[in-house]
């Protein structure tokens, strides 16, 4: 994952499809990222894909999204008459072209969630190319737990005092900040420390060569092509 600035369509590419579905993890992979990051709950003994705990904003449904039967969130338009996937269905539908950022939601979300990273090691995909991300870190130390091989992805808010110290203690992979909360000390004490830094939501062309030139090893973007298309440097107009 090191060399240019990775791009990691974020909940696929969602500025241009409905997040979090099939369709917009599709399109992420078309304008060129390289990763496409998710968000999984484990609701009524299933790994769903979707970002909110509750339905309304991303779903024609109305309620708690835990508090719902599987069978009813399969029934639910996610827009664009996408319906909510599985994680099994994504990482189906991604079949090895492109890597897979899972970012755990919810709880007891964990356990689920590396059981089936092992099954899908097991048939050919590679723990390379999986990473699970979370701002609840205890569960990022329950991930080594389970599974030491699978990389883990501190998410953040603010510049810690110690810097990237925490996540070099969590034996985290990659450390994920706000593009609110991001600086050159940062970045250059997390790769001290063999950390990766990947930041969130980049979406405009100068903040994307802003990121370049901090040294970040990666963003999350609604748009991946123009991601492509500033590393390539090709100027896109915004009219």
């Amino acid at each position: 994952m090191r060399g240019e600035l990775l791009c990691i369509g974020h909940r696929g590419a969602m500025g241009h499809e409905p997040e979090n579905t099939l369709l917009s993890i599709e399109k992420a992979i078309s304008l060129g990222a390289s990763w496409v990051e998710i968000d999984v709950y484990f609701v009524d003994g299933h790994l769903v894909v979707i970002h909110d705990n509750r339905l309304e904003r991303t779903t024609d449904g109305t309620g708690y999204t835990c508090e719902k039967t599987f069978g009813h969130l399969c029934s639910l338009n996610a827009g664009k008459g996408q319906k909510i996937p599985t994680l099994e269905e994504v990482f189906t539908s991604v079949n090895g072209r492109a890597g897979l950022n899972i970012e755990l939601k919810g709880s007891q979300t964990t356990e689920p969630v590396i059981s089936l990273i092992k099954e899908q090691v097991e048939q050919g995909w590679s723990y390379e190319n999986i990473l699970v991300s979370s701002f609840n870190h205890r569960e990022l130390l329950n991930v080594k737990r389970l599974n030491p091989k699978v990389r883990t992805g501190a998410l953040i808010v603010g510049l810690p005092i110690d810097n990237a110290a925490f996540a070099e203690r969590l034996g985290c992979y990659s450390v994920h900040l706000s593009i609110d909360f991001i600086d050159k000390v940062f970045v250059d004490d997390a790769h001290k420390r063999g950390l990766k830094v990947f930041v969130f939501t980049v979406n405009e062309p100068e903040d994307i060569v802003l990121m370049e030139s901090l040294g970040v090893d990666g963003v999350f973007t609604d748009y991946p092509e123009r991601v492509v298309k500033t590393r390539a440097g090709v100027t896109i107009y915004r009219g």
